[in-house]
């Protein structure tokens, strides 16, 4: 990936995880309740899988999973920090803001589990549509 394909992603991480900063306030998400939060975040697991089967769908199949994995780590390295320094530092949680922020914590993890089991889910899917085809032209089969 070229060093602007990174910058690029950085930029776009790190404005969505300021859009979240700002729509979490005043109390950064820690004014809804448990069942509201639990709700919230596995809706939003939605959106993110469909942004990124179309971000990764024009990719070609052998690089899928390598952008995967730069996907993930801008998307949680960078917020973990921003969140660190945010939660961590000054809002006064310290280390305590992982189990605090919990629906921000697990999205330290979802990425890496996420994305690259959709980059898999494309090549495997473009591998099994390859294969039908070339079944059907040798064996002269027509559908």
């Amino acid at each position: 990936m070229r060093i602007k394909n990174h910058i690029r992603i950085l930029i776009i991480a790190s404005v969505v995880w300021f859009l979240f900063l700002l729509g979490g306030m005043p109390d950064y998400y820690l004014q809804y309740s448990l069942q509201t939060m639990i709700l919230f975040v596995t809706l939003l697991l939605i959106p993110i899988a469909v942004i990124i089967f179309f971000i990764f769908k024009p990719i070609k199949s052998g690089r899928r999973l390598t952008i995967a994995y730069w996907y993930a780590f801008y998307f949680t390295i960078p917020l973990a920090i921003y969140d660190s320094i945010y939660c961590g530092f000054y809002l006064g949680y310290g280390m305590k803001f992982i189990v605090v922020f919990w629906f921000l914590s697990i999205y330290y993890l979802i990425p890496w589990v996420l994305l690259p089991l959709i980059a898999k889910f494309l090549i495997i899917s473009k591998n099994n549509i390859l294969t039908r085809c070339a079944y059907k032209s040798k064996s002269g089969y027509k559908s």
